[in-house]
């Protein structure tokens, strides 16, 4: 069993309308049953947690800058592990994601071992 990570973006350039209040209501309990229905298979290593749009960016020489993606135009509105046998597996659980029908996208990257 593998470790991936989910990460929930949306563009913050998109011309594509941000959903309405009414349709974020609406998307809230299909998001809890979707991750729900992945801790009920056992499959949940770390919950769901939402971020704010403010960050820190860190370079080389201590440049700090303000902002999550200085050069990026999406911002991270979720991420959370699961367990998954295979990438094929995770992406088949990320693929559930209600909130891509608002025009998020779901990122999945599976964890590297670290070495012994």
């Amino acid at each position: 069993m593998n470790d991936f990570l989910i990460a929930i973006h949306r563009d913050i350039t998109s011309s594509d309308p941000i959903p309405t209040p009414a349709q974020m209501q609406a998307a809230i309990k299909p998001y809890q049953d979707w991750v729900a229905g992945i801790g009920a298979k056992g499959r949940l290593v770390a919950p769901p947690k939402r971020w704010d749009m403010d960050g820190r960016v860190i370079k080389k020489g201590n440049d700090i800058s303000k902002g999550p993606f200085v050069e990026n135009k999406q911002s991270i509105g979720g991420l959370f592990l699961i367990q998954a046998e295979s990438y094929d597996e995770a992406v088949e659980i990320a693929s559930g994601c209600p909130i891509i029908e608002f025009g998020a996208s779901v990122e999945v990257r599976m964890a590297i071992p670290p070495v012994q």
